[in-house]
């Protein structure tokens, strides 16, 4: 691997390592944050819809976005905004503002949208760059940030911390490490390339859109389920185990402190299963553990059994996004169009369908809520193992994807079914 290389590789861990933190940080004082809003359930899910506007547009506009401009500026403009939000929030509930809150969450959303699109397409490019794995490495380090930001989180509410100075602190410390790594991305990376005016456009064959693939879009059901789980725990878990279970607050972070522990494990951890047993059995095994996890949180009235649901949920989760990315990529021509297509996918889900779980919450509790999740996720069980004998076309073309030292032509590379033909879900990681 080049030193340019190299050096975007740790550029791209720092930028996913910023949202998981920021995540962590506001999530983990959800419960003080309720507290002083003086928010319902249901209110508390108002206040969330900001999150879900916000996300909408950023994940809506992130993939034109990056076409017409490239990865770097619209990364840039994403962690700009999770740095605003921060402090945002943290005032927003210090003067008991849900108006104020609502904002804050509606720009953290906006830049977590955008941003997490963008740096997916980017990091699927530098897979293809280095032909290595690297999705799950990254994701990894979006888990890490959630570990730290949650240990962060619990001994500032074991210890009655002012949120408002917890998420300036945190604001801060993000807004420091932008300028270092954002230098190191390279530009013009997932742009389209514009047509020659000269070419004769009655000769000019546009291309299919990429969700008419039905291989992709079975990889974008999974990622859509995976993504739910993930974020419903982001944006619920706390409030779960104190509501539900009966956990104080300082231990109700500390289990979605296991939650991130157990997403950062698999995700570091799941290259080696990806490479030794292929996608298809990782998501399948995958979506299973988080299946049954999720169940033990909702059904059983256990704090030991929710906690161990907890840890299942976060292995099952840590691999389904990042594992089906990767294989998005690796589907068939245009691949950073169908990451990025995938990817919008799993952040609508991540971050637009938790907020709903507070109405369903308001009306059955959040333990019953948690069983729409649970069934999206089992669904992904029986769709993983019947993607390992779809096949993409036939031949695929050379791929001219911008590595960020210039387009460069090589043949792509994925594994093949026993006809010749590449299978996006079990091909292995190279």
């Amino acid at each position: 691997m080049s030193s340019a290389l190299s050096r975007r590789r740790l550029a791209l861990f720092a930028l996913f390592f910023i949202p998981g933190f920021s995540i962590a940080s506001w999530v983990t004082r959800t419960p003080a944050i309720r507290d002083l809003l003086g928010a319902s359930t249901a209110q508390m899910g108002l206040v969330l819809f900001g999150l879900s506007v916000g996300s909408m547009i950023g994940i809506l506009g992130s993939g034109p976005l990056v076409a017409r401009f490239g990865t770097r500026p619209v990364i840039l403009f994403g962690v700009t905004l999770v740095v605003v939000s921060m402090p945002t929030v943290g005032l927003g509930a210090a003067v008991s503002s849900a108006a104020l809150t609502t904002v804050g969450l509606a720009l953290f959303g906006l830049g977590m949208g955008s941003t997490e699109v963008a740096l997916n397409i980017d990091g699927a490019d530098l897979e293809r760059a280095i032909a290595k794995p690297v999705l799950p490495a990254l994701h990894g380090c979006f888990s890490l940030g959630t570990v730290i930001g949650a240990v962060a989180g619990i001994a500032f509410t074991a210890t009655s911390f002012s949120v408002v100075w917890h998420l300036v602190l945190v604001g801060v410390a993000v807004g420091a490490v932008v300028p270092l790594a954002i230098r190191h991305i390279p530009g013009g990376v997932g742009q389209s390339a514009r047509a020659d005016p000269r070419t004769d456009a009655e000769t000019t064959v546009k291309p299919a859109p990429v969700w008419a693939d039905r291989t992709l879009l079975l990889i974008g059901v999974i990622v859509l389920a995976m993504a739910l789980a993930e974020g419903t725990a982001n944006d619920w878990l706390p409030l779960v185990m104190v509501d539900g279970h009966g956990f104080t607050a300082a231990f109700g972070s500390a289990v979605y402190a296991v939650f991130a522990a157990a997403m950062t494990i698999g995700r570091f951890a799941g290259g080696y299963f990806v490479h030794r047993y292929g996608r298809a059995a990782v998501l399948t095994v995958s979506a299973a553990a988080a299946t049954g996890g999720l169940a033990l949180v909702s059904f059983p009235d256990s704090q030991i059994l929710a906690g161990a649901g907890v840890l299942l949920w976060g292995l099952g989760a840590s691999l389904g996004f990042p594992v089906a990315l990767s294989a998005a990529g690796d589907s068939g021509p245009r691949p950073a169009a169908r990451v990025s297509f995938v990817a919008t996918l799993g952040y609508v889900a991540f971050l637009v369908g938790p907020p709903a779980l507070g109405f369903l919450g308001e009306h059955f509790t959040l333990r019953a809520a948690l069983i729409m999740p649970m069934i999206l996720v089992a669904i992904a069980i029986f769709v993983a193992p019947a993607l390992r004998k779809r096949t993409t076309t036939d031949s695929l073309p050379l791929d001219t994807t911008n590595h960020g030292g210039g387009a460069t032509t090589s043949p792509r590379r994925s594994a093949a079914s026993p006809n010749g033909t590449p299978d996006a879900l079990n091909t292995h990681d190279r």
